[in-house]
């Protein structure tokens, strides 16, 4: 199944065909080994002879992080309510995230989240001594990539997933696939 795309670039409207060569084996294997990091870490977490506990990092780890964020991330982390909803929320997305970009279901919505985290991820470890790149912001940008090509249309289960009747019917779902 060919997975096309139409863009708007300079004004330009470009239709493009991303399955075919290269590029779809590009993609697909960016989206495996994203879903794969995500899935690992989720599972990890589960595994753990401790319980996953956030609380450290979010007061403690994220002192070097800018102003806002790190109030913010040390209110999450000294608020007894946030932080169990932290401690769940975490592992669980990341195991979800990673599961739905490695079998390619709900590619865009998975990438929506593992975007959201990462950008928590990387605004808290922002001790960008080394420079402003790193291996959070690169997360952050498979992320992107992986959701807004529909990485989930090539060899993914969102290419069956928009042919059902359901998802006809609402086209709007078509967003959080593919």
């Amino acid at each position: 199944m060919a997975a096309t795309g139409e863009i708007e670039m300079l004004g330009n409207r470009m239709e493009f065909d991303y399955a075919e060569g290269v590029t779809g084996y590009v993609l697909v294997f960016a989206r495996i080994i994203t879903g794969y990091w995500f899935l690992h870490a989720g599972v990890t977490k589960y595994l753990a002879a401790e319980p996953f506990n956030a609380g450290g990092w979010l007061v403690n780890g994220t002192a070097g992080a800018p102003g806002p964020v790190h109030a913010f991330l040390a209110w999450v982390g000294q608020t007894p309510w946030m932080l169990e909803f932290t401690n769940v929320m975490v592992p669980l997305g990341e195991t979800l995230i990673g599961f739905a970009l490695i079998t390619g279901a709900s590619v865009r919505l998975a990438a929506a989240g593992g975007t959201f985290l990462m950008t928590f991820f990387y605004l808290g470890n922002a001790d960008w001594g080394h420079g402003l790149v790193n291996g959070d912001l690169l997360g952050l940008v498979l992320f992107l990539v992986v959701g807004a090509l529909a990485a989930g249309r090539i060899l993914g289960l969102d290419a069956y997933l928009e042919e059902l009747e359901f998802v006809r019917r609402r086209p709007a779902l078509r967003y959080l696939l593919g």
